[in-house]
């Protein structure tokens, strides 16, 4: 059994960041109806890389049940409120007033549902004139300023994986979770809005904190650390890629005892501070002594002498790694392996998530149960 066995989420969700919550809620034992338009969510199209599915469709929607809904149809939104009025979470990322305009109020649905948490996910919010602006995710990772100290010296980058919808879906989960709390103890509901931007503000807090206060921004400084030293990437002899972290003093003299073998750096880059205004003379005594060995040689010194330390792998690497853990999912037609959801509680690790649905797959019953219920009441 699961955690949220036995509540009901319905969810007006499409790309990414809404997906997000609902998946998460779905492998804690929540029923998630995931309602999408007639022809499907947009997301499903993404890609076809994981036989033939978009490899984002099939990370964000195990274990829900789909149901294909025309909303500008007066029966559908019938249907929807019928729903609604047992629902213990409603989850919705479309525009900003889309709700309003198919006239359904937040506040109304409380009055018939007191237990109903509502949460609203936008890309600026709710209010003003950026709430009417489209909000991708390369655009909030551009507007917040993350792509200005993401990348190399000479070019801002994008990070690879889209980290504000994501941001986003995990501050909606972690909202949700803490209300259902709440609803626990005051037996009612509350409505939440997070919006992309917001989301990964608060990712952006120390460098927005360097700037207001120390007057400058983090430099772009590639896979290197803006404000520690060394702290970087290093080829080692076979051609392979090794990052190193010195995050204290002593570590820094053991590296330059047991790496180096020359203590006397250690009294001449004494801090961090020093070693900062020193990066470049630092980089290349480091370079010069693990470009002598191989990556096995290297990894095996660093790890006797206690120093932190990691491989640059690409996706290939990353897929054999020991430690990646995976659960399976199944689609219609195959199964599937993803990483494991990353909590383990009790030290039994979900290693099996709900299937991924086909477009409309429990629609006619879905239909039967909320049309009954519409019945019932009217009767």
């Amino acid at each position: 059994m699961g955690a949220l066995d036995g509540l009901l989420v319905v969810s007006l969700e499409q790309a990414v960041a809404a997906p997000f919550a609902s998946s998460r809620l779905a492998d804690a034992g929540a029923r998630v109806i995931k309602i999408e338009r007639p022809e499907g969510d947009f997301s499903r199209n993404y890609d076809h890389v994981v036989n033939g599915d978009s490899a984002y469709f099939v990370w964000l929607n195990r274990g829900k049940e789909s149901i294909a809904m025309d909303l500008s149809q007066s029966e559908e939104i019938r249907l929807l409120l019928s729903m609604l009025k047992t629902a213990d979470v409603l989850i919705e990322n479309f525009k900003p007033g889309s709700l309003a305009k198919l006239g359904i109020e937040v506040a109304e649905l409380r009055k018939e549902n007191p237990k109903l948490i509502s949460c609203s996910i936008s890309g600026y919010g709710s209010h003003g004139d950026w709430s009417k602006m489209k909000a991708y995710d390369l655009l909030i990772q551009a507007e917040t300023g993350m792509s200005s100290i993401t990348g190399s010296a000479d070019a801002p980058g994008r990070v690879g994986v889209s980290v504000a919808d994501i941001a986003a879906g995990m501050y909606s989960w972690s909202a949700i979770l803490e209300a259902l709390i709440a609803r626990g103890i005051s037996g009612n509901g509350r409505h939440i809005e997070v919006s992309l931007f917001d989301a990964l503000a608060d990712w952006m807090a120390v460098p927005l904190l360097w700037y207001d206060y120390g007057g400058k921004a983090p430099e772009r400084v590639g896979l290197s650390h803006p404000s520690i030293c060394p702290y970087g990437a290093f080829k080692t002899a076979d051609g392979k890629t090794l990052l190193l972290s010195i995050q204290n003093e002593r570590e820094w003299k053991r590296f330059c005892a047991d790496i180096l073998a020359d203590e006397a750096i250690a009294e001449l880059y004494p801090d961090n501070s020093i070693r900062l205004k020193n990066r470049d003379e630092i980089d290349s005594l480091v370079a010069e002594t693990l470009g002598k060995m191989t990556h096995a040689d290297a990894a095996a010194k660093l790890k006797k002498a206690e120093i932190a330390y990691g491989t640059l792998n690409d996706l290939q690497g990353f897929s054999s790694h020991s430690e990646l853990r995976r659960a399976k999912i199944s689609s219609p037609d195959f199964e599937i392996q993803i990483p494991a959801p990353p909590a383990i509680c009790d030290k039994k690790p979900l290693e099996t998530l709900g299937r991924v649905p086909e477009l409309n797959q429990h629609g006619e019953a879905i239909r039967a149960e909320f049309a009954e219920t519409v019945s019932l009441k009217e009767d």
